[in-house]
């Protein structure tokens, strides 16, 4: 027998779009190279790009894989380091965009970002830009990032992509050291022209080993006050990292009132179901194929084998596509479809991509036999 709240999980299943076949989102880094030293960086980025990285070449066939998969075809986030420490990154871009992708990027704001610089992205047919602030002024914003003056080019760089009508997705850190100040970054957007607020919860891989992530419980706290946030915020509020806001936001929403249909129409609903390796798959600037940049287990390389190919039918894809091979208690969980949990905090507390993922405190209330996927 179903329970009324497992009943509840089922009717508000993901999106009818099997991302088992097709990523939403292909996250390229096409260099290591980066001006800043970032205390959370996953790439441990350098000032000089890796000698082996992507050729030119290598990197159009690797453009024709990603438009190989099913139509919708996924969103590409070009990243690094610094995407624009690379000399071919406008000729990608157009590569990619006459394959018929979709192309936003993440670069570093450096004194380089100028203004003339996005306005050669806009040409380019940029769909999005994704800057990164991690505190409400430059002394807390810097002590993350590394390098003193990169608050100043942030917020330029906010101006500037506004100014020109750029969407811009906002990434802030949430860690022990950044915490206390989400409320006053939130201020610091609200009058900007922002377009998303992503709140990236911290995975210890790389340089963020040297940080500390909030509590379980706190991190509950957390979810909560972004929920009521994100109902009266200028912009839409994600998570990375953290897919348990879901279930907090499925209970929020019941407990409000809400219909099947309107909690369709609500920006979280469309993230359900995507995961790390399940919705996501990451290239690394040598061509690694790996299920999330927070995920370093590799299960191919583009210069021998096809995306599509290894994202459908690697063993290791394969697995991060069915919730019912979960775990512990991500296994067993109700919301396991819906959430998933996050794959790669599994795999740097335990070793093993398929386990609990220790930043959810939630225990399972129905048996994992009770659901279907």
């Amino acid at each position: 027998m179903i329970s009324s709240a497992a009943a509840s999980v089922q009717s508000h299943r993901p999106p009818v779009r099997d991302y088992a076949k097709n990523p939403v989102l292909v996250y390229w880094e096409m260099t290591q190279a980066c001006a800043l030293a970032c205390r959370h960086c996953r790439a441990e980025a350098m000032t000089m790009a890796h000698p082996n990285e992507l050729t030119h070449k290598e990197s159009g066939d690797l453009l024709r894989q990603i438009a190989a998969f099913d139509k919708p075809l996924p969103h590409l986030i070009l990243t690094g380091g610094d995407p624009l420490k690379r000399a071919d990154v406008y000729d990608l871009i157009d590569e990619a965009k006459a394959l018929g992708l979709a192309v936003s990027i993440t670069p570093s704001a450096t004194r380089e970002l100028t203004f003339q610089k996005l306005i050669e992205l806009k040409a380019r047919g940029i769909e999005s830009l994704g800057l990164s602030l991690d505190g409400s002024c430059a002394i807390r914003h810097e002590a993350v990032r590394g390098v003193e003056g990169c608050f100043d080019w942030t917020m330029r760089a906010l101006e500037y992509a506004g100014a020109l009508e750029i969407p811009v997705q906002v990434n802030t850190l949430v860690s022990q050291e950044t915490v206390d100040d989400l409320p006053a970054i939130y201020e610091l957007l609200k009058p900007l022209k922002v377009m998303r607020w992503s709140l990236f919860f911290l995975i210890a891989v790389g340089r963020g080993k040297m940080l500390q992530p909030v509590s379980p419980e706190h991190g509950e706290e957390l979810m909560h006050w972004i929920y009521d946030l994100a109902r009266m915020a200028p912009f839409a509020i994600k998570t990375t990292e953290a897919p348990f806001y879901r279930r907090v936001a499925v209970n929020r929403m019941r407990g409000d009132g809400m219909h099947s249909a309107e909690m369709r129409n609500a920006s979280v609903y469309r993230g359900f179901g995507i995961r790390d390796g399940h919705g996501i798959v990451f290239i690394s600037n040598r061509g690694d194929i790996y299920p999330a940049g927070f995920l370093p287990l590799a299960a191919g390389n583009v210069r021998t084998n096809h995306l599509m190919d290894v994202y459908r039918e690697a063993p290791l894809f394969r697995a991060l596509h069915d919730p019912d091979q979960f775990e512990g208690k991500c296994g067993q969980c109700e919301y396991r479809a819906v959430c998933g949990g996050s794959r790669a905090r599994a795999f740097t507390h335990t070793g093993n991509a398929l386990a609990s993922d220790p930043f959810c405190p939630y225990q399972p209330k129905v048996a994992a036999s009770c659901i279907g996927k």
